[in-house]
C-alpha cells in the first residue's frame, strides 16, 4: 500500500469501477473526475455516474467539468502524484498530462496499437477478431498513442457478446493496473513505442448502425448482433414490426437475400451466403422474450 501517493482517477462507465477499487484500496485517491449526471431510462431520471456514484461512497471528492481544456487548473490543485484514466471519454490536454510526478496512465480495452478509440470492444467483435486485451500505457496529447507499460490478452470465445467481453476486461483492467502499480510508482517501467503502422481505429458507435443489412455474410451479421448485445442491441423490421435482436446463430445454406424463413420454433433472414436466426429478441415496446414466445400466434 501506497497511503502517501496522491492519485486522481478518470473514469465514467461501469467499466471503470474495479479499478477504482483497487486505487482506493492501495493509494490515496485524492479525487475522482467523470462526466456530468446524465438523464437515463424512459423516465429521464438524472442519475451520477457509476464511477461518480463510487467515489461518494469513500468520500472522494467529485469533480465533473464542462471543459476539461479550460477546467484541468482544477485538477492540478490537488496535487497529483498520478493520474489514471479508463474509458473517461475526453482528451485530456498536455498541461495535465505532464504535471504528475509518477505521469499519467491509461486503461484501454485493446491490444493497442489496435482499435484506438472509443469503442474497441465492439469493434473487435464487429471484426471477428480471434483475440482481444487489456492495454496499460502512458497517456500523450494523442488518442491512444503513448508508449505502453503491459498489456494481457483475452482469446474471445465463438459466444461472446459485448457485455461477457465488457466484463471480462474490466476485470482484467483492474489486475493489470494492481499489477503495475509498484512499478508505476517507483518508476521501474520500460517503456515500449507503439507501431503506428499497425494502428487501427474504433470509432463511437452511432445509432444508424444498428440496423441489420443482409446483404452481408450470415457470419458478419452474428458477429454484429453479439457486438451490439445487450446494448444497444441490433433491430430489423419484419412485417412491419420492428424487433431488436439479443442472441441468434446462422447456417450457411443457400437462401434469399432479405427473404423470411419460419416455422413454429424459429424465424430468420436470408443472407449473401446463409439464414441468420434469431433466438432471443425484444420486440418495440415489450419484454425480451425467446423466439417460440413471439412466433406464438403470429401469422407470416
Amino acid at each position: 500500500m501506497h497511503k502517501d501517493v496522491r492519485v486522481v482517477y478518470m473514469g465514467t462507465p461501469e467499466f471503470s469501477l474495479k479499478p477504482l477499487e483497487v486505487l482506493i484500496e492501495n493509494v490515496n485517491v485524492v479525487l475522482v473526475v467523470t462526466k456530468k449526471d446524465a438523464y437515463v431510462g424512459r423516465k429521464k431520471i438524472l442519475t451520477p455516474s457509476p464511477v461518480k456514484e463510487l467515489a461518494i461512497k469513500n468520500n472522494i471528492p467529485v469533480l465533473t467539468p464542462d471543459n476539461i481544456k479550460i477546467e484541468y487548473e482544477e485538477i492540478i490543485k490537488y496535487k497529483p502524484d498520478l493520474i489514471v484514466t479508463c474509458a473517461y471519454g475526453k482528451i485530456i490536454p498536455k498541461e495535465l498530462i505532464d504535471y504528475p510526478k509518477y505521469g499519467c496512465v491509461n486503461i484501454h480495452a485493446s491490444l493497442l496499437p489496435k482499435y484506438r478509440g472509443a469503442a474497441p470492444i465492439q469493434w473487435a467483435l464487429i471484426n471477428g477478431e480471434e483475440k482481444t486485451g487489456i492495454t496499460l500505457m502512458y497517456m500523450d496529447e494523442h488518442m491512444d498513442t503513448g508508449d505502453i507499460i503491459a498489456k494481457v490478452e483475452y482469446k474471445i470465445k465463438k459466444d461472446d457478446d459485448v457485455g461477457i467481453l465488457h466484463d471480462a476486461l474490466s476485470e482484467m483492467g483492474a489486475k493489470i493496473l494492481q499489477d503495475n502499480l509498484e512499478n508505476l510508482i517507483t518508476l521501474n517501467i520500460k517503456r515500449i513505442k507503439q507501431n503506428d503502422e499497425e494502428a487501427t481505429i474504433a470509432p463511437m458507435i452511432k445509432r444508424e448502425m444498428e440496423e441489420l443489412d443482409f446483404n452481408d455474410s450470415a457470419q458478419n451479421i452474428y458477429n454484429k448482433i453479439r457486438a451490439f448485445s445487450p446494448w444497444p442491441l441490433t433491430k430489423t423490421t419484419i412485417n412491419g414490426e420492428e424487433i431488436k435482436i439479443v442472441k441468434s446463430h446462422f447456417e450457411i445454406v443457400k437462401s434469399e437475400v432479405g427473404k423470411v424463413y419460419v416455422n413454429k420454433n424459429s424465424l430468420g433472414i436470408g443472407t449473401i451466403d446463409g439464414i441468420i436466426y434469431f433466438d432471443i429478441i425484444k420486440p418495440i415496446g415489450k419484454n425480451i422474450m425467446n423466439i417460440e414466445s413471439y412466433l406464438n400466434g403470429k401469422k407470416f
